[in-house]
């Protein structure tokens, strides 16, 4: 997911649907990713308004990660043969 402003409703969407996946109440998924229960509703419809670190500490704790590409000191590397490729088979 290409994260922007225009892309934040689909991020709410899509903690919100990893929360429910993981069968994780709020309340309990604030307590494994070590933030407020009203920091998870809020995620989950608002990430606009919450600050980078703690939706970090919420991916972390979902098992989610964020990368980030295009530093403006980075070497552009070409994507592996298996990247190309997609997920194989399911």
């Amino acid at each position: 997911m290409n994260i922007a402003s225009e892309t934040l409703p689909a991020l709410a969407r899509r903690l919100q649907a990893e929360r429910k996946h993981q069968r994780l109440s709020r309340e309990q998924a604030a307590a494994v990713c070590n933030v407020s229960t009203s920091f998870i509703r809020d995620a989950e419809s608002d990430p606009a308004r919450c600050s980078l670190g703690k939706l970090l500490l919420l991916m972390r704790g979902l098992g989610l990660s964020l990368e980030t590409h295009g530093w403006s000191d980075e070497t552009p590397t070409l994507p592996t043969a298996s990247e190309r490729e997609g997920p194989g088979p399911a």
